[in-house]
């Protein structure tokens, strides 16, 4: 070979090998570039569908309205406020004046235009009578008004102001520090005055917000029943339109629905889904899990017989004897989540001692003459194998202390509070913000509606309130360690578990954010199908 051919052929060489690029780096861009489309279809933690679609109603879906409705703030994946419907806001130099800028040309599904008038019938309308929300404690004690229009002695909330068009403010009574927080709770969201007003039972059979989805249809069984919602995509959403072109969101989606490719994720129901063919995620661990005690009910009203039951039981082999694929239980001392700023995990000082909870209990007067009464066991509608199975693990801890347990399921907080017997309660509680205030004031103030314990101290009254205007963090998270040393010392109830839910996905789901709340917030806007 000469050396003239040498040369182009090492040419030509050379100019394949660089046509070859374009090549590799178009595969690379197509597995990484999100597309538009497709369907996802996901099944929901709940056994049940249920047709309750109005945010400010204790029964709704939290994953359904995340999508349906905005709120004027939200919360980032780092748990900071961040805009929404509100462009930017302005806070009083003595923080009793929140102004909200709502963005400009923002449209409900149905095209009307979002003014301050909205926000103000919404964030009313939770404190109204008439739509029996329970969320109305959050304001009544600290928006100027607030008060009177739920008492009917003003025709609409003073602290809430519809400025102009596009700016509204809220009047505090005294400093709220969590006040962005609680503007990004998923029942904080806006409403389109016009259409609900009057008539909120039809509104709701089709509602409509300013959400990256939009309602499409319900999804029948074929005997007729409502087995879940389809959503569409918002064509014109305000903060980009999201990559999926709609969602399935139902109970009744099966395994073998998820395992022939049917579906895109379910939660972790079986062993098969933890292959590798299929990506796992569990979420984070702000979803405490307590055993609650009625305090107000004898004998559970004493402090030592509360104490008693706190030393019998191995929340170990609670965790153990009740382990369930879908969840991951880490046993806990806190009844603040370690999992917040400047909260750390408290190990259990005195540790389980079944001697030492006889001993209280005869102390407290009870023997083979006078028998313990039997506790009603409470737990939430509807029934499953696994709240049985929880039934049985806490009934086998207790059965050597001679305290008996019975079993009952109820379906709403007034059903718990309507008990004159005692009784001991499994309770979650999802948190909705990243704050301590958001576990003390639902279930440990005198006065919240949440607060099935029947449980009532002024000392923590008093230092919850001062936790809730300080505006020195250090100051304020310090109250809010006292009331945890208040809690211990108490023990309205048990702190058991963090719980943390586990979700398969198929492994062309891409655009996945864990959101540290939980999975019911999970942002579907960024969500796409690499099919």
């Amino acid at each position: 070979m000469t050396k003239k051919s040498c040369l182009s052929a090492l040419l030509i060489l050379f100019f394949l090998w660089i046509m070859s690029f374009p090549l590799i780096n178009f595969g690379q861009e197509r597995s990484i570039r999100p597309r538009y489309g497709g369907v996802f279809r996901l099944k929901s933690f709940t056994t049940s569908f249920k047709m309750q679609l109005d945010p400010a109603h204790p029964d709704s879906s939290i994953f359904i309205s995340e999508q349906i409705f905005d709120g004027l703030v939200r919360l980032d994946k780092d748990l900071n406020p961040v805009p929404s419907l509100a462009e930017y806001w302005k806070i009083s130099s003595d923080s009793t004046k929140y102004t909200f800028y709502l963005r400009k040309g923002v449209r409900f599904h149905n095209g009307d235009e979002l003014t301050a008038e909205d926000v103000k019938f919404s964030l009313e309308r939770l404190i109204d009578r008439e739509t029996g929300s329970p969320y109305y404690q959050f304001f009544l004690p600290r928006v100027v008004g607030a008060q009177e229009f739920r008492e009917g002695r003003a025709a609409e909330v003073e602290g809430f102001k519809a400025i102009d068009k596009y700016t509204f403010e809220i009047d505090w009574i005294e400093p709220y520090v969590s006040a962005l927080y609680l503007m990004s709770m998923h029942f904080c969201k806006i409403l389109p005055r016009e259409r609900v007003k009057g008539r909120e039972k039809r509104f709701f059979e089709r509602p409509f917000g300013t959400g990256p989805f939009a309602y499409d249809s319900l999804m029948m069984a074929p005997v007729g029943d409502v087995v879940g919602i389809r959503l569409k995509r918002n064509e014109s959403y305000f903060g980009g339109r999201a990559y999926l072109g709609a969602i399935e969101f139902s109970p009744h989606f099966t395994l073998e629905h998820f395992l022939n490719g049917e579906i895109d994720s379910i939660p972790v129901v079986s062993d098969k889904l933890l292959s590798p063919d299929f990506q796992v995620f569990q979420d984070g661990s702000l979803h405490p899990i307590y055993l609650g005690m009625s305090c107000h009910i004898p004998p559970l009203d004493r402090q030592v017989v509360r104490k008693a039951i706190a030393y019998a039981l191995d929340k170990r082999d609670l965790a153990r004897d009740t382990f369930d694929l879908r969840y991951v239980r880490d046993v806990s001392n806190n009844y603040i989540p370690p999992r917040l700023p400047r909260f750390f995990p408290r190990e259990d000082a005195e540790g389980v001692n079944p001697l030492k909870a006889k001993q209280l209990l005869q102390e407290a007067g009870f023997s083979e003459g006078n028998e313990f009464p039997t506790l009603s066991f409470l737990i939430d509608l509807p029934k499953t194998d696994l709240k049985f199975k929880i039934y049985r693990a806490l009934r086998k801890q207790l059965d050597p202390l001679g305290i008996r347990l019975k079993l009952n399921y109820y379906n709403s907080l007034e059903e718990i509070k309507r008990y004159d017997g005692p009784y001991l309660i499994f309770l979650g509680r999802v948190m909705n913000f990243p704050d301590p205030e958001d576990i003390i004031r639902p279930l440990f103030f005198s006065k919240s509606v949440f607060n099935v314990f029947g449980y009532n101290n002024p000392e923590l009254d008093e230092l919850l309130h001062k936790a809730e205007v300080e505006s020195s963090w250090t100051k304020r998270i310090n109250f809010f360690h006292q009331i945890e040393q208040i809690l211990i010392r108490d023990v309205p109830c048990l702190p058991l578990f963090s719980h943390q839910n586990r979700v398969a996905m198929q492994p062309y789901v891409r655009g996945v954010e864990v959101p540290p709340l939980g999975f019911y917030y999970l942002d579907a806007r960024k969500i796409w199908l690499d099919k």
